[in-house]
């Protein structure tokens, strides 16, 4: 037996996403069936469903920003009953024995994790070698892979904070982020703008690092104290060795010199945004003053379910945009275009009509 499920998905790298049926797994004792309320539009989906990456097979179903609420749930389940809020990131598998797994950090898993889209089905249970994404009405996910979502918060607008949130909060709190320093976010986008609601909330004194004028504004707006040109050669200059830290959301490749020279000594700065090759990083800003450049992907499950929890604790949740599930070929494209403030989520009731 199989649950069947409706979503949305493309069939080829140049296709258009469009209804679809597929099966999902029957619950196994500890799985959790999830109604699907919300799913983010993440730019990796963008990238995965148009193949742009190289490792994409059809049909593919995309998204990892899902919160829904439990439909019912397996014999062993503990943590969750029907009716709760919950959340589903980026992963739905892994290996669960590695040095990674047993430290809570299973996106490092050292046997590879599986994404919640286009990864290797471990558990099968369905026709599909390959797991499906959010874009649908239900999902079936093992319950150490599913999260508490507080009350609180508004539920669409937490539907990115488990993919832009916990990728922003992760290299925050592995550097120990907090007051008496001063932190740089670099690109106002829907990494960005979490960036900055973090950092803020965290007690640093916060700079926006951007080339636009109105970013900065609405980085102001966010939290932000400051905001520096990057555009401006004399007010980078100026501001070179002042950062105790940067989080740098840019996702295309750069040239990352100008940024390394706004680091004091022994400053870091982490990549989180460009997932290709950076254009140019020269080693006389490292050597010079020991500072380091470093990457960060996403967080494991005990540290999303922190950041969840300092969300729902500061009631932080992203800025969104809130769209029917048929107009999300139109939202890949003014994502590309930058045109959104700064996520798009699909309510999943659309789906219905």
């Amino acid at each position: 037996m199989t649950i069947r499920t409706q979503g949305y998905a493309t069939h080829s790298a140049t296709g258009e996403l469009s209804p679809f049926s597929f099966e999902r797994r029957d619950p196994r004792p500890s799985d959790v069936v999830i109604d699907i309320l919300y799913c983010g539009i993440c730019h990796s989906d963008i990238h995965s469903a148009r193949n742009e990456w190289g490792w994409t097979t059809y049909p593919f179903i995309p998204g990892h920003e899902i919160i829904g609420r439990v439909k019912n749930v397996g014999g062993k389940v503990t943590k969750f009953k029907a009716g709760d809020l919950v959340g589903v990131g980026c992963l739905v598998d892994s290996c669960r024995t590695c040095a990674s797994c047993k430290d809570g950090l299973e996106q490092y898993c050292e046997n590879g994790f599986t994404g919640t889209y286009g990864g290797e089905d471990r558990i099968g249970g369905t026709p599909h070698p390959k797991t499906f994404g959010g874009y649908s009405d239900k999902i079936t996910v093992d319950e150490r892979f599913v999260l508490s979502i507080p009350q609180n918060l508004d539920a669409a607008a937490a539907a990115p904070l488990l993919c832009a949130g916990i990728t922003t909060y992760s290299p925050l709190k592995h550097w120990n982020i907090g007051p008496g320093q001063k932190v740089g976010i670099i690109g106002l986008g829907g990494l960005g703008h979490m960036g900055v609601k973090f950092a803020h909330a965290m007690g640093a004194k916060v700079v926006m690092i951007t080339t636009s004028p109105e970013k900065g504004e609405d980085a102001r707006k966010l939290g932000a104290d400051e905001v520096l040109l990057s555009t401006n050669a004399q007010a980078m200059e100026a501001a070179q060795s002042s950062f105790d830290f940067l989080l740098n959301t840019i996702p295309v490749g750069h040239d990352a010199d100008p940024y390394m020279k706004l680091l004091k000594r022994d400053g870091t700065m982490v990549v989180v945004g460009a997932v290709e090759p950076l254009k140019q990083v020269n080693g006389i800003p490292f050597i010079m003053g020991r500072r380091s450049m470093a990457g960060s992907l996403i967080g494991g499950l005990p540290e999303t379910q922190e950041m969840l929890d300092f969300c729902g604790k500061y009631n932080i949740v992203c800025d969104i945009e809130k769209i029917a599930i048929r107009d999300v070929n139109q939202a890949y494209d003014r994502t590309v275009k930058g045109d959104v403030k700064y996520r798009f989520v699909i309510d999943m009731a659309t789906l219905k009509s």
